[in-house]
């Protein structure tokens, strides 16, 4: 496995580093990363080249960087390695490796491993920052991992929390498209969320809408329904359901489970003063 070999070869990197040099803001910059790529190129130059012609004992010394989610060091074969740890809600998740390499010091970068999913764009930004801007690329990379992570990780704590209110459950594998069903007493609510963004932990549009039981009851929209090909949240020939506009804003500037407690909490009073609107 990939994830297994990288995960080894950064450990030993790690445990025969002489030092960590820990980067504040401006310290991790693109001149920075110009001295690790020199450094890999020169370190892989003299194990070919007979003799030693380092310029100094400090050539040998082995240094690993770590700016934020990030640690970035060298690795056998003029390879730069950065490992990206993930959190959520303070607490450690996954870590995920990218592997780069070049020819030479000023023949441009590529992507020679990762572990990054399958399903998150690496290879786009591959293209469209690397040969550019190699540090940005970096940095794009552990922002599209860490919101990854933060929307799975709301989506499994509402499934923990509120996993018995909820009927079904639908969701992209990047986590960017979540739609789910909640059975309440007096009408089934249908959630539907889209990021727009992969970049983005929360929603940027929202639909909530609630169904009267004695109209959709049978026949409210499973998850997997609920948008039709164009993924545009079409519900068909379905009777007018009520649009519950407090809580998509919810959905909007909370997380998940934050937003899911407002919509439960408040549904009653909303739906009740609906009605007597309508009934009015």
């Amino acid at each position: 496995m990939v994830f297994e070999h990288l995960q080894k070869e950064f450990d030993a990197v790690r445990t025969s580093q002489s030092q960590e040099i820990f980067l504040d803001g401006e310290q991790w910059n693109d001149g920075l990363l110009a001295t690790i790529r020199e450094r890999v190129h020169m370190e892989a130059d003299r194990k070919v080249m007979p003799g030693d012609f380092s310029s100094g004992a400090d050539f040998l010394e082995k240094i690993t960087y770590k700016a934020g989610n990030k640690v970035i060091c060298g690795l056998e074969g003029a390879r730069i390695g950065i490992q990206y740890e993930t959190f959520f809600a303070g607490e450690p998740c996954e870590i995920y490796h990218v592997v780069l390499e070049s020819k030479s010091f000023l023949e441009k970068m590529t992507v020679q491993e990762h572990t990054v999913p399958f399903f998150l764009p690496i290879r786009e930004v591959e293209n469209d920052l690397l040969s550019s801007n190699a540090m940005k690329f970096i940095d794009h990379v552990g922002e599209l991992l860490q919101a990854y992570v933060d929307r799975r990780e709301q989506v499994r704590l509402i499934k923990e929390l509120y996993g018995n209110q909820i009927l079904d459950l639908y969701n992209s594998l990047p986590f960017h498209m979540i739609e789910f069903v909640l059975d309440d007493s007096d009408c089934k609510i249908t959630v539907t969320l889209r990021y727009t963004d992969l970049l983005c932990v929360l929603p940027t549009r929202a639909r909530v809408l609630a169904w009267p039981v004695h109209h959709s009851r049978r026949n409210c929209p499973s998850p997997g329904s609920i948008y039709n090909r164009k993924g545009n949240g079409v519900f068909g020939s379905q009777p007018s359901p009520i649009r519950l506009s407090y809580a998509e804003e919810a959905f909007r500037m909370m997380s998940l489970p934050e937003a899911y407690a407002e919509l439960v909490l408040n549904l009653p009073q909303v739906l009740e003063q609906i009605l007597q609107q309508k009934g009015a």
